[in-house]
């Protein structure tokens, strides 16, 4: 009973009604006959809806007393899909566009209201036919989930899906994903891809591509832009780059965190500049500190992770039994996100010092994000470095998060896990602290 629970669903069942029949309703002495429609998703569930004979769809509030019965039984048409208005040139570049679930080219029933996924390279060319002119794409289906309900797992599957399309001759490759986690993804591939040769592009959308104010389109576009025709050899977040549809920005991987809920321009670079931006088609770098792009490669991936890894936002007082909890439930790893350049409470200290014992790695990021992190400042900081912590310099606390699940898949040493956890591999530490790179307040007092 698509979208029905509760009182509706038991009334719609007793009348052996299914969605796409038509039936009569009576509801507070009134009588409604119309096809039984879907109920969205966010749609009051106290109510049914119907198509009424004049193609209106209206809400009929339903309880106790109402009254359903079927007037002839049918089946809701199945959705025509266009063909494409383009033909897709084979000569172009090949861009492959893995899926995750996201809805970034979508298609709207404006019988039911609903807004159905499209993931097809017919379905991309008819929601933004200016990729044709770019790009031949090729789509391949990686998993159907919201963003919020990645695992490791997925990001594994995901890093395999692309080196074998990069190894099988793409030109390069877009993720299409979800904005919630997509940094984590994008942290994840950074470290999981090596010897990355070609551009591997994630993309999102903060509006879906239902709403005239949709980002879809542009981040679309740019993104397939970078994967085609930009010579950058790594992982890359491609998002709007103001709330106008001016331009999109490349951010680098392990450098990009969505900073606002809602905000077309929601992706920023943390603790750096982005790698450049894509402006009518044309990609324009603000740096050449970047991995180039080769003709000849082969992608490794190196998927293997420790799940077991704590990240834990601190908070004065906070007790020593929240690590010492973090222990026995079997993790082996933590990262923390201190305050300032990296500080904890006291009484914090005991939980560390017992996962040095355990021999557990436990490092240390800020909860200010941007700046780095410099123990050696203040005492805490020295007492935290005696106890064995790593600074994690100016990494984002989720980029260490997962950077640390991936060292602890190549080693258990507690030498060697601090000795990579602060060796820049794929671009998570600036050497440097850059004071352009701060995210300056907009508003002014007038």
């Amino acid at each position: 009973m698509t979208g029905y629970r509760g009182e509706v669903q038991r009334i719609l069942r007793a009348a052996s009604v299914k969605v796409g029949d038509k039936i009569k309703a009576v509801s507070r002495g009134r009588t409604y006959v119309g096809v039984l429609m879907p109920r969205t998703e966010l749609g009051d569930p106290d109510h049914l809806v119907l198509k009424l004979d004049n193609g209106y769809n209206i809400g009929v509030k339903v309880g106790r007393s109402t009254k359903v019965a079927l007037l002839e039984s049918r089946e809701l048409p199945k959705l025509a899909v266009p063909k494409p208005a383009v033909v897709p040139d084979a000569s172009k570049p090949r861009v492959t566009i893995v899926g995750t679930g996201g809805t970034i080219a979508s298609r709207v029933d404006y019988r039911t209201g609903a807004v159905y996924p499209a993931f097809t390279a017919e379905d991309i060319y008819n929601a933004v036919p200016e990729i044709a002119e770019i790009a031949n794409v090729k789509v391949v289906q990686a998993c159907n989930v919201f963003s919020e309900h990645m695992i490791p797992e997925l990001w594994a599957k995901v890093a395999r899906i692309v080196a074998k399309e990069i190894n099988d001759g793409a030109t390069g490759v877009v993720v299409a994903h979800g904005t919630d986690t997509m940094g984590y993804t994008a942290a994840a591939l950074s470290f999981m891809l090596q010897g990355l040769f070609r551009p591997v592009v994630l993309v999102g959308s903060q509006r879906s591509s239902d709403r005239p104010s949709s980002d879809a389109a542009l981040n679309l576009i740019s993104a397939v832009a970078v994967a085609a025709k930009s010579d950058i050899a790594e992982v890359t977040v491609v998002m709007h780059g103001s709330t106008e549809d001016d331009h999109c920005l490349i951010h680098r991987g392990t450098k990009v965190r969505k900073c606002h809920t809602s905000r077309r321009d929601a992706f920023q670079s943390i603790n750096d500049i982005p790698l450049g931006m894509v402006r009518e088609g044309q990609i324009v770098m603000f740096r050449d500190d970047y991995r180039r792009a080769g003709s000849a490669g082969r992608v490794r991936v190196q998927d293997r992770l420790e799940k077991r890894v704590a990240l834990v936002k601190t908070t004065p007082g906070l007790p020593a039994s929240v690590i010492k909890g973090i222990i026995a439930s079997g993790d082996r790893g933590i990262v923390l996100e201190g305050t300032g350049l990296g500080h904890v409470p006291q009484t914090l200290f005991e939980g560390i010092e017992l996962a040095q014992r355990r021999k557990i790695p436990v490092v240390m990021t800020s909860q200010c994000l941007w700046g780095r992190v410099d123990m050696n400042v203040y005492s805490t900081g020295r007492e935290l470095l005696q106890l064995g912590v790593i600074p994690a310099e100016d990494m984002l606390p989720e980029v260490a998060w997962v950077k640390l699940m991936w060292v602890l898949g190549r080693t258990r040493d507690l030498e060697r896990v601090a000795r990579l956890m602060r060796q820049n591999l794929a671009g998570e530490i600036t050497p440097r602290t850059r004071p352009d790179a701060f995210l300056k307040p907009l508003f002014t007092p007038g």
